[in-house]
């Protein structure tokens, strides 16, 4: 079975912490740093997946603060 691509991983693992509550509304993510340290990758999958998750509305990117769970996120 094909390893999924890193971006998916970290969506997907960004998306299941919120739903199971482990990440509340307004919570600081791991910064990038961190973040490719624990998947092992660059930094330019980690921040697609941010990206991503910004766009879908999970996550709220604020420049030079970091990543923070979104005040609503979808359900």
């Amino acid at each position: 079975m094909p390893r999924q691509p890193v971006y998916e991983q970290v969506i997907a693992d960004v998306i299941a912490s919120i739903k199971s509550g482990t990440l509340q509304p307004g919570d600081k993510l791991p910064s990038i740093t961190e973040l490719c340290g624990q998947y092992r990758a660059s930094a330019t999958p980690i921040r697609f997946a941010l990206r991503i998750l910004d766009e879908r509305g999970w996550i709220e990117v604020h420049q030079g603060k970091g990543s923070f769970v979104a005040a609503e996120p979808p359900s």
